[in-house]
């Protein structure tokens, strides 16, 4: 074969390889333990689309949750690895758990996670090492900071409950910084772990016989699964309460403040676009928020007889009338 020869060759096994390339159909898995919001996964296929992904060219992403069930949640890791998926979203601690349970070579990026090296999930923020990187979504600070917003509100504040899933191991470490704050403010915490969703009247019940005068929730996927009956029964309580996530002022609440959810489903997309290139897990250190949602509804506040100093209306992103 001469070079003219050889270099026709070359160059045409560039283009099919090339070709092959630009054809490649990754598929992504977004795994959460409880169903997904449909605008999460709205937002990360925005994202993908934003790098110039196309799905059902490019891509495929399979949405996937276990109906809070752990052993479903190991089932249908078992299943991804099986089918050998190019990459793993997944939302909230036991999908990361899970995920990390299941393969230590498919790439795992987390969102949702409050504190990744707390759960040993990743070695350190800047240096993951392993197959897990992502995002920290930092709850255990913001739980904190939400009781300072409480205290805004309510400033004879004395007494606050707060309610969690009782079977997320996690929540221990959110518990511990709002008892931090807690502290400094001179404000005495009630603690309500909730083991399903029949239990919710009975920890209200008990807050109000306790004296609480207001409401943290630590947040996870079935606690906002929950959040009607939650916003409702503190109305019902009139105990002024500020959430963690939006959805739960669409649901009727009082206030929320916590990261973007929508951002950092979207940022997701640019972590997956680097791994699909190439990137090692390893090597990406993890991201913190950088969007935060303060919204406060002032119908809201009218119905449990509170009010909102023009100070905080002026600071929140929105005021729902």
């Amino acid at each position: 074969m001469n070079r003219i020869h050889l270099f026709l060759a070359t160059a045409l096994l560039a283009i099919v390889i090339t070709g092959h390339a630009q054809t490649s159909l990754y598929r992504i898995a977004y795994v959460r333990a409880e169903q997904p919001p449909t605008e999460y996964i709205d937002a990360f296929r925005r994202g993908l689309g934003e790098l110039g992904y196309v799905e059902g060219k490019n891509y495929l992403v399979d949405a996937k949750w276990a109906d809070g069930k752990e052993e479903k949640l190991r089932t249908l890791f078992a299943e991804i690895v099986r089918l050998k998926f190019d990459v793993i979203v997944a939302s909230a601690p036991a999908a990361t758990h899970a995920a990390m349970e299941a393969t230590s070579t498919i790439p795992i990026v987390m969102v949702h996670v409050a504190d990744p090296v707390n759960f040993k999930f990743v070695a350190s923020l800047a240096r993951p090492g392993g197959n897990v990187t992502g995002f920290a979504y930092l709850l255990p600070e913001l739980s904190g900071k939400r009781l300072q917003l409480l205290k805004e509100i309510a400033p004879t504040l004395s007494r606050v409950a707060v309610v969690w899933n009782g079977n997320n191991p996690y929540k221990p470490f959110d518990l511990k910084e709002v008892q931090a704050v807690a502290d400094h403010l001179r404000v005495k915490v009630l603690g309500y772990p909730v083991r399903n969703s029949t239990e919710f009247a009975s920890a209200f019940e008990a807050a109000s016989k306790q004296g609480a005068q207001g409401l943290i929730t630590l947040e996870d996927p079935f606690m906002v699964a929950q959040r009607k009956q939650i916003v409702d029964l503190a109305l019902k309580y009139r105990l002024p309460a500020v959430y963690g996530l939006k959805p739960y002022m669409e649901a009727g609440g009082l206030m929320s403040y916590g990261p973007d959810p929508l951002d950092q489903n979207r940022r997701a997309a640019a972590v997956v676009d680097r791994l699909l290139k190439g990137a090692r897990p390893a090597d990406l250190p993890v991201e913190r928020p950088t969007k935060f949602e303060f919204m406060i509804s002032k119908k809201v506040a009218a119905a449990i007889g509170v009010s909102i100093p023009a100070s905080m209306q002026m600071r929140a992103d929105e005021v729902m009338e």
